[in-house]
């Protein structure tokens, strides 16, 4: 039914193993899509092209490319394209409108169409206004339709963004935008740990957090179009020995706890081995029961552990994610998806 897919794990914007050890693990597993990140191609350029140039990033997106097709991997989105929208200096946004359109690039030399965009976290030189933040992300639609073939946009609400931090927000946009290209990345990890969880509670959960998660499926199956579902992604997260405030190992002052929480902890679906703790099966039968989704679904991490430096992590994680790809999908068709 589903074309086993999977996030090329990272933690934020540091890796210690190269993309061709990621990519060879991941294929060896029997991944069909991946997700490439920036820092993919910018590391490539460093460290095997002399330098991060205009030049050098379209050389190693050739080079990433022609990796993956010797592997019969199919890179299928591009991410992420952050800290965009709402920006208050206009000198700041003409930059990243300059940055998509090599974006833009970079994605037709991986033969990409789509590119994510997680809702802005930075927390100066950004406003909250709906309309200017529909104004920028409409801009970015109408460049993405100019393409041949068009380049597709997937908005994602992280859990600790700013202004939006909720699916609500994002199908918000979505819904003014109204552009063809325009839709939705929802990712099980956002979702579950926005209105479900807490890190700084013990057990992770929030007081009412199951009658809030119910009543949040039940809106996005009432409200959402699926055909605006542009992909999902399916991850979990450690259930933590001591809430997450300061003193807490992965307690940053710079992060908010649910971000701490994701940089640290992620983990891919169901890994209840790894002590996996959001309830993952109300977005899942919301999902792909509900509303009868059928198009793309990866697994995602992100973990401290991925920082050792040992050449076996990235198979170590690669087994991991085609483990939990099974799980996940035994999951949904226990949601009655044959």
């Amino acid at each position: 039914m589903f074309q086993p897919a999977i996030a090329s794990p990272s933690v934020g914007h540091q890796t210690v193993h190269s993309i061709t050890a990621r990519l060879e693990a991941i294929a060896s597993q029997g991944f069909k899509l991946v997700e490439l990140v920036e820092d993919d191609i910018v590391f490539f350029a460093r460290d095997h092209l002399g330098g991060v140039t205009s030049a050098t990033k379209r050389l190693a997106a050739t080079k990433i490319k022609l990796l993956c097709d010797t592997l019969h991997l199919k890179p299928f989105v591009l991410q992420p394209f952050w800290f965009y929208e709402g920006l208050e200096d206009p000198m700041e946004h003409a930059a990243l409108i300059s940055k998509l359109r090599e974006w833009i690039e970079l994605a037709r030399i991986l033969d990409i169409q789509m590119i994510q965009i997680p809702t802005n976290w930075r927390t100066e030189g950004i406003t909250g206004d709906l309309e200017a933040i529909v104004r920028d992300l409409t801009e970015m639609a109408e460049i993405g339709l100019e393409q041949d073939p068009p380049i597709s946009f997937a908005y994602e609400g992280v859990a600790w963004g700013t202004y939006i931090d909720t699916w609500q927000g994002t199908w918000e946009v979505v819904k003014r935008v109204n552009r063809s290209n325009f839709g939705l990345c929802l990712d099980t990890y956002h979702i579950v740990a926005r209105v479900w969880g807490d890190p700084t509670r013990p057990g992770c959960k929030s007081p009412d957090g199951d009658q809030d998660l119910r009543k949040s499926m039940e809106e996005l199956v009432s409200e959402v179009d699926v055909n605006k579902i542009f992909y999902v992604q399916l991850s979990d997260a450690e259930l933590l020995d001591q809430p997450l405030f300061k003193g807490h190992p992965f307690y940053r002052e710079d992060q908010k706890p649910r971000m701490a929480w994701s940089r640290n902890a992620r983990l891919f679906p169901w890994e209840q081995n790894q002590r996996g703790c959001l309830p993952l099966e109300p977005v899942v039968g919301a999902i792909f029961n509900a509303l009868d989704f059928r198009g793309i679904v990866s697994v995602e991490t992100f973990s401290k552990d991925l920082l050792d430096d040992s050449l076996d992590v990235p198979s170590q994680f690669a087994a991991r994610g085609m483990h939990a790809w099974n799980a996940a999908m035994q999951n949904i068709q226990g949601n009655g998806i044959n």
